[in-house]
């Protein structure tokens, strides 16, 4: 069994922006030499000779724009025929991506060391959020009435927690993980668990542990540059979350809601000092019997909270700075910029300084929201424009999602198995990062920017 990797005018590979049809032959055979020397990268990492061919042919039916319906059945049949052997052939690729034993984490790691030389740079970010996949019926794993961003509501979905990178270079995704609801580990969805092949040793984990693990993983892999994370407010909404990624070394700048409370260092004149919240450990009473208290509590005397709403209201407006932001496909917005210094509380008691970023909208599409709030643990040092830069490095996930599910087929998978959703998404993920390398071969070639060049990204007005 042999598949060839040529690409041909009934079988053209990518979409968009890299529309075969308006290539020459040298470009279209350029293109197919490229994507077997980006096959070969993973290829010793199967262990046997048929997976390296399946994966080949599955990341091709991937990047091959006339297949619609990027399942198993349609590529098989686009890419094989409809001949006598076309039954077997889709169920061998079947068993390959819903059942096969192969290493993802082998290709991710070595993924994400071509992501490095692709994209990398020393203030990298890594950026963290959830992709949710609706599904009809309750036999795939993970399946649950749940949020669905998808949808928009309540839905039953799929739901994924992934991890992208981002630079000045561009951007592609680095790893996933299906997240498994509560309800999954009730008895009465043992049946559910053991057809969906789902792995004895697998633990209940809340999207933020997930997201978390998935970061320190990169981290400690020393694999990719990186110093920054953002995520939305669906993570950064989480204290723990946000002390996991301060105890590896990253600096993270994540969303967070309106409401949040904090003890900001300096009264709205940026000069003079608040008085600062404190702990301590109430004396016992003379006339009480018993232990003598030892759980700290916030002290008395110390100043209220504020929220950072409140925060946003009460600075004068000639402390805010204006940036024209590019937003990639959300085009240009003016936004006016507020950073201060704040005590985060943890469990009720003070925790550490940590940077306030606001961000109040001038001018933008409707769809942006007029105030965004940010909490960060970057250096006391970090400029206002490091973080009008950081603040615009989330989107970039939105678009590779984008991409994955408008031209690679992400959410058109059909696999009811643990290990068959996350080797789909793996090859997913590599078929990305071919076309972010290709699109950068190209603007090398053309002289253009990069896609993702964001080096202009912050403009002060």
């Amino acid at each position: 069994m042999s598949f060839m990797l040529d690409v041909t005018a009934d079988q053209p590979l990518l979409t968009g922006q890299l529309a075969v049809q308006e290539w020459t032959p040298e470009e279209v055979a350029s293109l197919a030499e490229e994507l077997v020397a980006y096959h070969q990268h993973f290829a010793p990492l199967f262990y046997r000779r048929e997976q390296r061919e399946w994966a080949a042919l599955y990341l091709r039916g991937l990047l091959t724009t006339n297949v619609p319906r990027k399942n198993v059945e349609a590529m098989a049949l686009r890419l094989l025929g409809v001949g006598p052997h076309a039954e077997r052939h889709v169920r061998a690729l079947q068993q390959f991506i819903g059942e096969g034993k192969w290493d993802d984490d082998a290709l991710l790691a070595e993924h994400q060391r071509l992501v490095n030389e692709t994209l990398g740079e020393a203030d990298g970010v890594l950026i963290v959020d959830g992709s949710d996949f609706p599904k009809h019926g309750d036999h795939s794993a993970g399946v649950a009435p749940q949020w669905c961003g998808h949808t928009g509501k309540k839905d039953n979905c799929q739901a994924g927690v992934f991890v992208g990178y981002a630079s000045r270079k561009g951007a592609t995704l680095l790893d996933r993980r299906l997240y498994l609801p509560e309800s999954w580990f009730a008895e009465d969805h043992q049946t559910r668990w053991q057809d969906c092949q789902i792995p004895d040793e697998i633990t209940f984990q809340t999207k933020h542990e997930l997201a978390a693990q998935l970061v320190e993983g990169i981290r400690a892999s020393g694999r990719l540059q990186a110093q920054w994370v953002a995520c939305d407010e669906g993570y950064g909404d989480s204290p723990a979350f946000l002390q996991r990624l301060d105890a590896v070394g990253l600096w993270y700048l994540a969303e967070i809601p309106r409401d949040t409370k904090v003890w900001p260092l300096l009264e709205t004149d940026g000069q003079t000092k608040r008085a600062l919240p404190s702990s301590w450990v109430r004396p016992q009473v003379s006339s009480r019997k018993g232990p003598a208290p030892r759980r700290a509590r916030l002290h008395p005397d110390s100043p209220a909270k504020v929220t950072v709403e409140e925060l946003a209201k009460q600075w004068p407006a000639s402390r805010w700075q204006r940036f024209r932001l590019l937003e990639g496909h959300k085009g240009p917005l003016v936004a006016d910029f507020l950073v201060l210094r704040a005590i985060l509380p943890l469990d009720r008691l003070p925790g550490p300084e940590i940077w306030v970023v606001i961000r109040r909208k001038v001018s933008g599409s409707a769809e942006e929201p007029e105030w965004k709030f940010y909490l960060s643990n970057a250096p006391p040092e970090t400029p206002l424009a490091t973080f009008v830069r950081v603040s615009g490095m989330r989107w970039p996930i939105e678009t590779c999602f984008a991409e994955c599910k408008g031209e690679l087929g992400m959410d058109h998978y059909e696999l009811r198995f643990w290990r068959g959703w996350h080797h789909h998404m793996t090859m997913v993920i590599l078929a990305h990062h071919f076309l972010v390398r290709w699109q950068q071969h190209l603007n090398q070639r053309e002289g253009d920017p990069a896609p993702g060049d964001y080096a202009s990204l912050a403009h002060p007005r």
